[in-house]
């Protein structure tokens, strides 16, 4: 007993409870939500499954504010790099498991959740690129210089390939690309490598929309090109590719102002699956719009973005360069998927499967987030009160 009081001592002293309750606030937000959502299914397995998950991730959050990664990472990169490098890989044995035409589940027997291994491996990303970017700076060598942006930028290109190649998850890279981004961004890297990499990226795009694609016998087949075309042409295919948008724009909008009523939407009360496909996952949003309207939109946008605010006031707070990329990094991992979940659901974005953090149904997914909150909740108990900081610094 005693030693157990200790570390919950330590983790009421120094842990973020902040974060731990606007997380938990959130993800009984999603439990609601997802009640709602498969309520047709007369049954509460995804409840059950959802409520265990953010239990498990509790515990996980309060384990990860205890643990030094800085310490960690520094001595073992190599085993936490290719540890990430085999979860991806396992995709390709028996155990992967291909769902919605992405090859990125592992179906583990007797286990009662799928596991996906790029949600997990989003953590250790951050963490190497976090140490990448700060063993450079110790070296006094310039972030910005050519060989410093090839070796995080190399670092990110491999995992992206290796995440596009295996499990063909295009939305899963535009995460890892923001992630990237953002620390970049965090660590001072010069705006002109923006401008080049995010132009060049467009110019590309452009000949290949313009000139290449449309002279393949495959242009008017390629679905990924369809999830773009049909954004700037909603009519486009409503009853396939467009389906899910155009479902999920109905029922934002026909909640208006105050909603519908909890339990009280149509589209999401409606005992067939394809009145509002996934509604539990990455449509999760239209129904908080259906059935709580505007403000119920506004109130769950809010929490979100408390969350990552949080995150950010860590980074400017943390002791260390360390922990204030990796709490950036975090911050942008939500930032992107908040982003594109809801302007996905909005038909603003492109469907890429990405779900709403801390409210999508997702077992996996929860535990990571929760992961994830707590590596930032570690960074917060490391840091160091400002007139202790401020000590060796040289006076003005």
């Amino acid at each position: 007993m005693r030693t157990l009081s200790s570390p919950l001592r330590e983790f009421f002293k120094k842990g973020d409870l902040i974060l731990l309750l606007l997380c938990l606030i959130t993800s009984l937000m999603g439990v609601a939500l997802i009640y709602s959502a498969t309520r047709y299914n007369e049954n509460d397995r995804e409840v059950i499954i959802q409520l265990a998950a953010i239990a498990l991730g509790v515990v996980v959050y309060f384990l990860f504010t205890h643990v030094d990664f800085q310490l960690i990472v520094s001595k073992q990169w190599k085993l936490l790099f290719w540890l990430s490098v085999a979860a991806i890989l396992l995709i390709l044995t028996p155990l992967g498991l291909e769902v919605g035409g992405n090859r990125n589940w592992l179906h583990i027997p007797g286990f009662p959740v799928n596991i996906q291994p790029n949600e997990v491996v989003k953590l250790p990303f951050i963490l190497l690129l976090a140490y990448q970017i700060t063993t450079i700076q110790s070296q006094e060598r310039d972030i910005s210089s050519i060989p410093s942006i090839f070796q995080i930028g190399g670092y990110t290109a491999f995992m992206l390939a290796l995440i596009a190649g295996i499990c063909g998850d295009m939305g899963m890279c535009v995460v890892y690309s923001v992630i990237f981004a953002v620390m970049a961004w965090s660590a001072g890297v010069k705006l002109r490598w923006f401008v080049l990499v995010i132009g060049g990226l467009i110019i590309a795009f452009a000949v290949l929309w313009i000139f290449i694609l449309p002279k393949t016998e495959a242009w008017n087949n390629l679905y990924l090109i369809k999830r773009f075309r049909v954004l700037f042409d909603h009519s486009y295919d409503p009853q396939g590719v467009g389906f899910q948008q155009t479902r999920s724009i109905l029922a934002i909008g026909s909640g208006q102002i105050f909603g519908k009523g909890y339990l009280q939407g149509t589209l999401t009360q409606s005992a067939s699956e394809s009145t509002l496909p996934a509604r539990d996952t990455d449509f999760i949003f239209a129904v908080c719009g259906e059935e709580f309207g505007m403000v119920g939109c506004l109130i769950l946008l809010a929490m979100l973005s408390a969350i990552v605010l949080r995150c950010v006031w860590v980074a400017k707070t943390a002791s260390s360069p360390f922990y204030a990329y990796v709490s950036m990094g975090m911050a942008g991992m939500l930032m992107i998927q908040i982003a594109a979940n809801v302007g996905m659901c909005l038909f603003l974005f492109p469907v890429m499967g990405l779900t709403l953090p801390f409210v999508s149904y997702g077992g996996s997914s929860i535990i990571t987030l929760y992961a994830a909150m707590g590596i930032v909740s570690s960074a917060k108990a490391s840091s160091l009160p400002s007139w202790l900081r401020d000590r060796g610094r040289p006076a003005a």
